[in-house]
């Protein structure tokens, strides 16, 4: 068994079929050049019901500036899971601690039966630029990269999964579309066409439902209550607090500091909310005051 150390980031390699990379020069090498080559082949070896992910006492700092501070939870098979809380308050940084993409962590963060980088992960909708020009049979491809790398071409059969995938979110037929004459809406469902293709065991989704219309966030709804019933975790950032009392069975409530884990029912309380809100309020003046 070998384990990794991705910063704070710990993953169990005995459980997951591709090994984990390893915290050398050379590992780390070899595993992008497999990417590269699209040699690595998503190949969970262990049940969905034996992933988790184990957070213990996290903190993220910018500077002397703490974002958050002192987050324990676990994340178990099956969990639907809502983040929720003021802006600013570190929902976006927390997902990017668990993928192991944000610096200056404390803390332990440990996955069980995959890796960080086998998990689907959307970036908050206004983070992605659509200047590019790339169609969206370009920008769902990529939901194919660990088969293909950067050098192999989509074979037929994969090209079949790209249509399929546009047709399961309602956007057939737009495979040479340029992304610049998409609506938000349009555009979103071109990003979770791509997160089809990932299938991936866990799925972060930041904001997925920002800016997006009404028939486009029911539509990607009832694909994310579909991928959680066929067992993958799901973990969200949300403003929708009806969408999340409906659909999202467990909420973490963040302002900057654990105000609420645990069912979505007495998370959401009246007095939990209101905390959240003097939290923001106190560190906007405290940042006011040294700025």
């Amino acid at each position: 068994m070998g384990v990794r150390n991705m910063g704070a980031v710990e993953q169990d390699t005995k459980l997951h079929g591709p090994h984990c990379i390893p915290d050398t020069f050379w590992g780390k090498v070899g595993w992008s050049l497999q990417r590269a080559f699209g040699a690595y082949q998503h190949d969970i070896t262990v049940p969905l019901k034996d992933i988790k992910i184990n957070v213990n006492n996290l903190s993220v700092s910018y500077g002397s500036q703490r974002i958050l501070k002192d987050i324990s939870c676990q994340f178990l098979p099956k969990d639907m899971v809502a983040i929720v809380g003021p802006n600013g308050g570190g929902k976006s940084t927390f997902l990017k601690a668990l993928l192991g993409i944000q610096q200056n962590i404390t803390g332990d963060i440990k996955y069980s039966g995959v890796c960080p980088y086998d998990v689907a992960y959307l970036a908050q909708h206004n983070q992605l630029d659509r200047r590019f020009p790339l169609t969206v049979g370009d920008v769902v491809s990529l939901g194919l990269f660990k088969q293909v790398g950067l050098f192999k071409s989509v074979n037929k059969e994969q090209q079949n999964d790209i249509m399929r995938a546009l047709e399961k979110v309602g956007m057939p037929g737009s495979l040479e579309t340029p992304l610049q004459a998409l609506s938000g809406g349009q555009f979103q469902r071109v990003l979770f066409a791509r997160l089809i293709l990932q299938d991936s065991p866990i799925i972060f989704l930041d904001e997925p439902f920002t800016g997006v219309d009404t028939q486009t966030t029911k539509d990607l709804m009832e694909l994310v209550q579909e991928w959680h019933g066929e067992g993958r975790m799901i973990i969200g950032v949300l403003h929708d607090m009806d969408l999340v009392q409906e659909h999202f069975p467990k909420t973490l409530l963040l302002a900057r500091k654990p105000i609420g884990w645990g069912k979505t029912s007495e998370v959401l309380t009246k007095d939990n909310l209101i905390e959240s809100i003097r939290a923001a309020r106190n560190w906007e003046m405290l940042e006011t005051t040294h700025a």
